[in-house]
């Protein structure tokens, strides 16, 4: 049985790892970054670096995979009566509170398939709500559903690269109305099958 004290120097040492390869994954990309330089900047030897994580790519999957698991709590913590623009909104603010790594993973040299894995763990949250009532079918909904994925990609990447000079309530509203909108647009049109 482990002792607080080595769950604390594991905490630590993931830690320091995690902030090393971040630093330097904010300077190149991940193909350039060594394992030797991640330990040389964490000042920790290759040996713990190993005992924890394969290689730069690991540890960059478990990087990703812990910030999904903190939306996922976030978003399990919101009321489920809550409205999809204000759901929305909390998102951002979340994408706010967490910028420098939101920035990083979600950055046009970031994995896109974990950006639409972001998106897709947001979006099931609201979808629902937005193409309820039966109005479109559930393939049209599927489609609406694919384009504003990715869409909502593109629109997180500028506004954290634009430093959030918007409100979270203004980007909420925004992709919302812009989902709304397409709804109605295809409502409206009935593309030919």
């Amino acid at each position: 049985m482990s002792s607080g004290k080595d769950d604390r120097r594991v905490k630590y040492t993931k830690m320091v790892l995690k902030e090393s390869f971040i630093k330097l994954l904010e300077k190149k990309d991940i193909s350039q970054i060594s394992i030797k330089e991640i330990c040389e900047d964490a000042d920790i030897n290759r040996t713990t670096f190993y005992a924890h994580y394969s290689d730069q790519y690991d540890l960059l999957r478990k990087i990703e995979n812990e910030l999904l698991d903190n939306i996922g709590a976030h978003l399990d913590q919101i009321d489920g009566n809550i409205n999809a623009v204000a759901l929305a909104e909390k998102i951002f603010d979340y994408l706010k509170e967490n910028a420098e790594l939101c920035k990083l993973l979600l950055s046009e040299r970031g994995d896109f398939t974990f950006q639409k894995r972001v998106m897709v763990l947001v979006y099931d949250k609201i979808i629902a709500e937005i193409t309820g009532g039966n109005t479109i079918t559930k393939e049209d909904a599927e489609y609406v559903y694919a384009f504003t994925i990715t869409g909502c990609v593109g629109i997180v990447q500028k506004w954290l690269d634009e430093d959030m000079k918007k409100s979270p309530s203004y980007m909420a509203e925004m992709v919302i109305s812009l989902t709304l909108g397409l709804i109605s647009l295809l409502k409206s049109t009935r593309p030919l099958r």
